[in-house]
């Protein structure tokens, strides 16, 4: 499947340029605003395009052909015509309709017999896991089984193109956990292509075998998520997988630097593999981030004074946002926040060795 559009919604302009390969799952993830859900849609042809194509790469069970969107020649095919299974965060079962015929609904519409679509139905049941629960109807259902059984429904037609929008998102964390480790296990046998939006990075990371990160409805950046972690293009993709990201000009001397804007960072980069001025991106692991009451001695190259902005626990460790000559989270253990009185306003010092620096070209 490839994407080249451009999508006008008031005052807003998502602009994208993506291909999603057979058998593969795209996690798509940014800021509230950033054009994930209007990316869905578009796919979906619930929101018509302002420019450009969407095209399948060869025809499998839908007719009239391979394409789906092309402005210039006027074609735009609706929802019921393209090969397309979206699932929401709210299930929106049919309350009145057993699970199995709420599965067998995007087959019965499309013409299929009731004998075949049951049929049909039964199997995907089987496949999430919920076999024995297709006389039941939806108001009796956990939350989990009513989000599989969606994910079921949209499977059962053989769409080219599986749209998930946020599909774990009204889980508790018990919940969340078991039905994302059933999601993965039915995409695997999926042939067609997934598209899943989540604010999630744990969704995404154990899911995605792509990730397309928006910002202000642009593509910031498309990688592995190997990738990503590795080489975060922003600030924000750098958030997301929980990294520290930095810009700044290299200073080459007797040891490599970077100017952060007033601030410096030293690292143990090779003198003779760096340019003299050139644009580089500073990545540092928050668990690199050490928090002193003094300013660091020894090894520590790097140094700043901090003021806590928030804390965040999360089991035995936690997040410390930092603002300072070089603005940073820090990963620290529940002891430590305990034992430095880490808190909104604490003023401290924080410490970087130049070994746990990583750059890249920007």
């Amino acid at each position: 499947m490839r994407a080249d559009l451009t999508v006008r919604r008031g005052d807003f302009t998502l602009t994208a340029d993506l291909d999603f390969a057979p058998g593969t799952v795209t996690a798509v993830l940014g800021p509230n605003g950033s054009g994930k859900s209007t990316l869905l849609l578009a796919l979906a042809g619930l929101v018509p395009l302002t420019s450009g194509t969407i095209r399948r790469a060869q025809h499998t069970a839908y007719p009239p052909g391979s394409t789906w969107d092309d402005v210039t020649q006027q074609v735009a095919l609706p929802s019921r015509e393209r090969g397309v299974g979206l699932v929401l965060a709210e299930p929106l079962l049919f309350p009145h309709l057993t699970l199995r015929d709420n599965v067998a609904f995007g087959l019965r519409s499309r013409g299929t017999d009731r004998h075949t679509a049951r049929a049909r139905a039964v199997q995907e049941l089987h496949r999430v896991g919920l076999a024995e629960l297709g006389d039941r109807r939806p108001p009796t259902l956990s939350t989990g089984q009513a989000a599989r059984a969606a994910l079921a429904r949209a499977l059962a037609t053989d769409p080219d193109l599986l749209l998930l929008d946020e599909p774990l998102s009204a889980l508790d964390p018990a919940t969340r956990s078991r039905t994302r480790a059933d999601l993965h296990h039915r995409l695997q046998d999926f042939p067609g292509a997934t598209v899943l939006v989540t604010h999630d990075p744990l969704d995404a990371l154990t899911l995605a075998d792509w990730l397309v990160f928006l910002e202000h409805g642009r593509v910031v950046q498309v990688d592995t998520p190997g990738a990503a972690i590795a080489q975060p293009r922003s600030p924000y993709v750098a958030r997301i997988v929980g990294l520290n990201l930095l810009r700044g000009r290299a200073r080459v001397g007797r040891q490599v630097s970077v100017d952060l804007d007033g601030a410096t960072i030293v690292t143990a980069e090779d003198p003779g593999s760096v340019a003299y001025g050139a644009a580089l991106w500073v990545a540092v692991d928050p668990a690199a981030v050490a928090l002193y009451d003094a300013p660091a001695q020894g090894s520590t190259r790097n140094t700043w004074p901090v003021t806590v902005l928030e804390v965040t626990v999360s089991g035995q460790r936690a997040r410390v946002g930092l603002d300072g000559p070089v603005p940073l989270i820090a990963e620290v253990t529940t002891g430590a926040v305990a034992e430095l009185g880490l808190r909104r306003g604490r003023a401290l010092w924080a410490g970087v060795k130049a070994t746990e620096v990583r750059t890249y070209p920007a």
